[in-house]
């Protein structure tokens, strides 16, 4: 039995890139940034030439994996790996809806994608299948953890030279997570910011596809993935609300995106879906902008648990702050207890164990939900982009503890009695 791992997308469907801001038109090449007004550049799409071919059935009858929406990646050919990455579960989550007050409350969790359990598997899988086009051997990137485990996996997949920038202080588990794979790892004294500054003056002098500087307009276009996902699990329509975090603002603008291209090529009704970002209060300039109505984003220092949020020069702030206002949007952060609490009422309510990102966007989603930003009857879609695993370090101290008893049923009686509906509760400690 053969799988089928690639719908065939049309040819020139890729126009070239264009500039955000000034619309100057530039080739289907490994460049990110405008040379006339330093701009960031975007995947220019012949949606004429996409739409000739390209309907629900196809998708339909298209690979279980993210490739099903080839025909709207910037990838020409057969991807070059990741061919079982995404179609995610959406999670219909009545018990956390309940403590909310939301009825139709959705989690697309992935928690579980494959291979690195991260959303950033989506990004990689294109961005590395459009650096193989290009020519490229080695690739890189910098990252707060996610990015760089999956690009170690997908580098490893596809027999690629691989080398990851990572800040020293990342969480054990996503530091495994990368040296697994066998990739040079360098971790560097400093921030984010600090390792993204650095990695541009590497990609500037070195013959390597960086997938977020360099191929940065391919590797985005990846989280559009989630957003289609979406609209097909909930029966080809849009959602009422989406709520997702924001580290560069990338993923939240590029959801908006995707819905948007649905409605363009008619695979859904237009619908005015409102996005709504969260963000870590320890690191949270997108918020603040909103919160004070500024049309720019201040860069901030990182102060938060949430480490794979924690980039303070965020790429795509204006361009989140653009959505947000054209959406009828919202915009909430939380603490760093908040977050713990968002962690634990995910996974109490859901099983669903998210990692610190995770608990920014329930704890936010929480917070709008007091605030009244919903209706009960809304369809709201929270995105859970990474799994605790990763990050078992921000809930150590924060859950229970076993029970020890010895081998017997005496030991296990001592401990617990039966209430009247046969569960068993601890027993009342004497003093």
């Amino acid at each position: 039995m053969t799988t089928k791992i690639h719908s065939i997308p049309p040819a020139n469907k890729i126009k070239g890139l264009k500039c955000r801001e000034c619309g100057s038109n530039y080739k289907a090449e490994a460049v990110h940034v405008c040379e006339f007004c330093f701009g960031p550049l975007e995947v220019d799409y012949d949606y004429d030439v996409i739409a000739r071919d390209f309907n629900r059935a196809k998708v339909e009858a298209g690979p279980l994996s993210l490739w099903r929406y080839a025909d709207l990646l910037p990838v020409e050919g057969p991807p070059t790996c990741g061919l079982n990455v995404g179609l995610t579960p959406l999670v219909h989550a009545k018990n956390l809806g309940r403590k909310l007050g939301l009825n139709h409350l959705y989690i697309k969790n992935d928690t579980v994608n494959h291979p690195t359990l991260s959303f950033k598997d989506r990004v990689v899988s294109v961005a590395i299948s459009r650096a193989v086009e290009f020519g490229y051997k080695t690739v890189a990137c910098a990252s707060t953890g996610n990015l760089a485990n999956s690009v170690s996996a997908h580098a490893a997949e596809a027999g690629l030279g691989c080398y990851v920038f990572i800040p020293a202080d990342l969480e054990a588990g996503k530091i495994l997570g990368n040296l697994i794979y066998n990739p040079t790892v360098l971790a560097v004294d400093g921030n984010y910011d600090d390792v993204n500054r650095l990695c541009s003056e590497i990609a500037s002098e070195y013959p390597w596809a960086f997938v977020n500087i360099n191929v940065r307009p391919y590797y985005a276009e990846g989280s559009k993935t989630l957003a289609f996902e979406t609209a097909e699990q909930l029966g080809w329509q849009a959602p009422d609300h989406v709520v997702a975090p924001m580290a560069s603002g990338s993923l939240y603008t590029k959801i908006h995106k995707g819905l948007n291209e649905l409605t363009k090529l008619g695979l859904i009704d237009a619908k005015a879906t409102r996005m709504h970002g969260a963000q870590a209060t320890g690191c949270s300039p997108i918020a603040h902008a909103f919160d004070e109505k500024q049309e720019f984003v201040k860069p901030v220092k990182p102060d938060t648990i949430a480490k794979s949020l924690a980039i303070g020069n965020p790429a795509d702030g204006y361009y989140a702050l653009k959505t947000c206002a054209t959406t009828d949007g919202r915009m909430a952060h939380v603490s760093d207890p908040e977050i713990i609490d968002g962690i634990k009422l995910l996974a109490e309510c859901e099983g669903i164990f998210a990692e610190t990102a995770g608990g920014v966007t329930v704890g936010s989603l929480k917070k709008l939900a007091a605030a009244g930003t919903f209706h009960p009857d809304d369809v709201v879609v929270a995105y859970i982009t990474g799994n605790g695993l990763k990050t078992q370090e921000a809930v150590q101290a924060h859950v229970g503890k076993p029970v020890h008893i010895s081998p017997s049923l005496t030991a296990f009686e001592s401990q617990f009695t039966l209430d009247e509906k046969g569960t068993t509760l601890p027993k009342a400690k004497t003093a």
